[in-house]
């Protein structure tokens, strides 16, 4: 079993139809104690054996020691994946962090990335997200220069709007946007995704099991272990909203039982039904877990499947916003 092959955007970018989000290894769910480096490690092995061969991580994770692990997982298998990472939020030496997007700060976070990751080129470097203190010209041109250096493959960008889509597009060819996309996070559908398809370009989505509660693992917030951000920082997760957002979850896991898979494969396979330019990247730190997303890319829908689904969770019933930062989000 392998998980098929989707190319993102009109530059060349050939990936699989299914990636890895590899922050929760290092960062957001859970403590470092309860996080297995080792089992962390033979995950990305696995994905690797199944064709699953976008590997989706950032300098912020950790901060920085996601890209260090990804690092140590890809020796010796550099001409398996496609390394994506993101720059954007610097970290200040007071621990606070800033979102920064200047043409000096783009260059020395490449080279820092490209060291942590122990490569010698990011096949799809994104800016995490809009500095709106600097031009995204400004960013995207500095970025150019990295493509121009041999130090970057392919350009992408993350949680932008349809302005900022266009203007970063006219200075190099962007080869994918990232947002978060799931049956419980379609806000993109309306404007984003046919304005990328006019532009041809790729489209990323993240968290496509809506954090977790498309996969059936959340009921209530006592399922979410000491310091998973979700606890304190996503609305949707908060005891006034999760209830109503379970029931919501528990229709798409009950078409899922009728048709003999996972609620997450379901989900997955309804997010690869949206568009053959688009790439889920779900994340998971467990061998297990990425052997069952992948199946999803085997799980053909049909239109009435997919109304079923549509149906499932409308957007008027999702309770809270998707992030807890939305000022941060540009629309």
């Amino acid at each position: 079993m392998t998980v098929g092959r989707r190319t993102l955007g009109s530059q060349g970018l050939e990936v699989s139809a299914i990636g890895l989000g590899c922050m929760g290894m290092s960062d957001s769910y859970g403590t470092s104690a309860e996080r297995d480096e080792h089992e962390s490690i033979a995950t990305i092995h696995r994905a690797l054996e199944l064709g699953v061969t976008l590997l989706d991580t950032a300098d912020a994770y950790g901060p920085h020691t996601n890209e260090v692990l990804v690092g140590r997982a890809i020796a010796g298998h550099r001409d398996e994946c496609q390394v994506a990472t993101k720059f954007g939020f610097e970290r200040m030496p007071d621990g606070t962090q800033r979102i920064n997007g200047r043409p000096e700060y783009v260059r020395a976070a490449c080279d820092a990335s490209l060291q942590r990751l122990g490569i010698d080129v990011i096949d799809l470097y994104y800016q995490h997200r809009l500095d709106r203190t600097v031009p995204v010209t400004e960013t995207v041109g500095a970025m150019a220069e990295l493509v121009q250096a041999g130090k970057v493959r392919f350009l992408g960008i993350s949680e932008m709007g349809m302005d900022t889509i266009r203007a970063a597009h006219a200075v190099h060819p962007i080869s994918a946007v990232q947002s978060e996309y799931s049956l419980f996070a379609r806000d993109v559908e309306a404007e984003v995704l046919p304005l990328l398809r006019e532009l041809g370009i790729g489209f990323v989505a993240y968290s496509p099991l809506g954090r977790g509660l498309l996969a059936g693992s959340v009921h209530s917030v006592a399922d979410l272990p000491a310091g998973d951000v979700r606890r304190e920082r996503f609305p949707r997760f908060r005891d006034e909203n999760l209830a109503s957002n379970v029931v919501l979850a528990e229709q798409v896991a009950a078409i899922a039982a009728e048709k003999g898979v996972t609620a997450a494969q379901l989900a997955l396979a309804w997010v690869l039904a949206k568009g053959g330019d688009i790439v889920p990247i779900p994340g998971t730190k467990r061998r297990s877990r990425v052997e069952e997303n992948a199946a999803a890319a085997d799980i053909e829908l049909t239109e009435h499947d997919m109304e079923r689904l549509d149906a499932a969770i409308p957007a008027a019933e999702v309770r809270g916003v998707r992030h807890w930062d939305m000022a941060a989000i540009d629309t």
